[in-house]
């Protein structure tokens, strides 16, 4: 940080411009210029020697992926050309292959970060500080919300600021609220529990809020005007989720990797997902626990110090964010024009134009989040995250762009295609079986055949294909089951070997039946942006999960309507078929039935099954952050004569 804004720097003022509405507790202006910038321009790099050898690992991922996918590709046309390959063949071959080589580039990703894991190394692309140097550096943790529980807020916020108080320098952390929220009553309510909490820790970390009149631009319009009017002040911040937790000692070891690498302008953290409650929420912390860390450790593997940036629980350099990551609007009509939604993938692309490093530490501990409670939260987040990834197929071309940045712009909208091309390459499948069962007519070769060219299929080339296809989908579950099954042997726990067994097995059946709901939804998500339709901006459900199942019904009339339409078509054609098909038919035609049950309070068996570490052995971060959370519930609480001398206060 400037040396001469430290020193004028004031603390504490209760300042209110004319942008913010209600209560407000702020320092004193500390402004930094944050320009829009321009896709198109080419900036002058500052190239370091050691990027040169950054194509060895990303021809490792791409090159055996594509390895992979060649061979999938000769194998499957060997099958289908068996007699004579039909053009509507020639068409399932090429979807079947965008398919396969998509799932070969994440499973060999995973495979190339299992390797570090397994020996025991350490898989981040910067390391922590080594040393006990205090920092000297100050640091913002920024709370952006928008229509959340403040007592869940106040209670991480309360949890944090006093676990910093009793290990950081004095003044090395602030924390302040970003509020979005609109309405009066919201708003009020806002105002009583933060004003509460700023009084609650006077006298330790200080925390400051404002809620903006006017929300443009969103969550990252929310950054930018802090870094707008205090920017200058902070060295480093490190944005927050409302439902993400980081301990006192992570932020610590954060905000010294950023001043022992001064070249680094993001560092990201791969959270730990908890505080689960329903089946779903079981299922998904169970393989992020399990799964997770083999993903991440090989998507740093191949990024190296020009990663990806997920909006969240991560330290960014101030300085570095405001003069190089500043948004522009998108020409054009919504949904690709306008304010930019994913605006994480932009902003990490943007710092690594201007030659800042973007690190991932994948193995690092103390960073927490936690996820929706059921499968049509799930699919609304979805949605508008599909939205601001297609909307970088317009940036995406941009000239000013450096090649890292473009790969992670058209994976990230490839990530919502893809399912529409394995939607389609399943139509076309049961075309293709329905003119193997010559229930409709093919393709003639040409004008002078006066018969039809019927599809010919080996039907043993074709299952030993697929079972060669399923090990590479579940590629990442094995590994994950293999850690998992190395750590049992180091605690020296069988039962923990058997738990994990049982848990990999219990979520793959669940992830099965899941996988074309969301192949579904993803699809018809997909549709609906290209045709304009715009997703919205609606507060997300963090806690109540609850689902009737009449609700859970009729979410899924369309999975349940295509389910039985293709048990029907492939039973018409061979019984052998439907078996072929069963777990895609069996996913749509229980989408119903499974979103409800996965939307109830997990069970026993589902709670020992898909324990987690922090499950078994909690983080003192999150035990203290739900205790005083409970609190301020209580506390807050209309019913509680507390809460009315604060209104009153108010």
């Amino acid at each position: 940080m400037d040396q001469a804004v430290n020193e004028n720097f004031k603390g504490s003022l209760p300042v209110r411009e004319a942008h913010d509405v209600g209560f407000a507790h702020l320092p004193e202006p500390a402004p930094l210029m944050m320009p829009e910038q321009d896709f198109s321009q080419v900036l002058a790099q500052a190239a370091e020697p050691r990027r040169r050898v950054y194509w060895v690992p990303r021809a490792a991922v791409f090159a055996g992926a594509g390895v992979l996918t060649a061979a999938f590709a000769s194998e499957l046309f060997s099958i289908l050309a068996f007699g004579q390959m039909t053009p509507l063949q020639f068409v399932f071959l090429v979807l079947s292959t965008i398919a396969f080589g998509w799932i070969a580039l994440g499973s060999l990703s995973a495979a190339l970060g299992f390797l570090p894991l397994f020996a025991g190394e350490d898989a981040s692309t910067i390391g922590p500080r080594k040393t006990s140097r205090p920092l000297v550096t100050r640091t913002a943790l920024l709370f952006p919300v928008y229509h959340e529980d403040p007592s869940r807020i106040a209670g991480t916020i309360e949890a944090m600021a006093r676990a910093l108080n009793r290990l950081a320098p004095p003044a090395a952390f602030d924390i302040f609220v970003l509020s979005d929220t609109r309405g009066a009553q919201d708003g009020a309510h806002e105002d009583v529990a933060y004003r509460a909490l700023q009084k609650e820790l006077s006298g330790t970390v200080a925390l400051y809020y404002r809620r903006r009149r006017d929300n443009t631009h969103r969550k990252a319009g929310n950054i930018a005007d802090w870094i707008e009017r205090f920017g200058a002040a902070y060295d480093h911040f490190v944005i927050l989720d409302a439902d993400s937790v980081m301990s006192a000692e992570t932020l610590i070891a954060l905000a010294g990797a950023m001043e022992d690498e001064q070249k680094a302008g993001l560092i990201q953290t791969v959270p730990r997902l908890v505080g689960g409650r329903t089946l779903l929420q079981h299922l998904t912390q169970f393989a992020s626990s399990v799964y997770g860390p083999s993903v991440a450790s090989g998507i740093a593997f191949w990024h190296r110090d020009q990663g990806n940036y997920w909006g969240h629980n991560a330290i960014i350099r101030t300085a570095a964010f405001a003069s190089s990551a500043g948004l522009p609007e998108l020409s054009g009509r919504k949904p690709f024009g306008g304010h930019i939604l994913s605006h994480d993938f932009v902003e990490a692309v943007l710092l690594q134009r201007a030659g800042w490093g973007v690190h991932m530490m994948p193995t690092i501990e103390g960073s927490y989040e936690g996820q929706p409670p059921n499968i049509v939260d799930v699919v609304v987040r979805d949605r508008r995250w599909a939205q601001g990834n297609l909307q970088h197929l317009a940036i995406v071309g941009q000239a000013g762009l450096t090649a890292m940045g473009r790969v992670h712009l058209g994976m990230g909208a490839a990530s919502y295609l893809i399912s529409g091309v394995w939607a389609l390459s399943l139509a076309v499948g049961i075309v293709l079986a329905l003119q193997g069962g010559q229930f409709i007519p093919s393709y003639f070769e040409d004008s002078k055949t006066l018969f039809p060219i019927w599809p010919i299929i080996d039907p043993g080339a074709a299952l030993r294909l697929f079972m060669a296809t399923l090990g590479v989908v579940f590629l990442p579950k094995l590994l994950g089951w293999v850690l998992e099954l190395k750590r049992a042997r180091i605690v020296r726990s069988p039962l923990h070997a058997v738990r994990s067994t049982v848990g990999v097995v219990y979520e793959t059946i669940f992830s099965m039946l899941i996988a074309p709901i969301l192949m579904i939804t993803q699809t018809v998500g997909a549709i609906q942006i290209f045709a304009g339709l715009d997703s919205g901006w609606k507060a997300q459900k963090r806690d109540d999960g609850a689902l009737s199942f009449y609700e859970a019904m009729d979410f899924a009339r369309l999975h349940t309507l295509i389910g039985a339409l293709v048990a029907v078509i492939a039973w018409k054609v061979s019984p052998g078929l439907l078996v072929w098909m069963a777990p895609v038919v069996a996913g749509l035609l229980l989408a119903g039935p499974v979103s409800w049950l996965t939307a109830r309070p997990a069970g026993a068996f589902s709670r020992w099954a898909l324990a987690t570490r922090e499950e078994m052995a909690p983080p003192e971060i999150i035990v203290e952050g739900e205790r005083a959370a409970d609190a301020w519930r209580s506390r807050l609480s209309p019913a509680n004569n507390d809460n009315a001398g604060l209104q009153a206060a108010a």
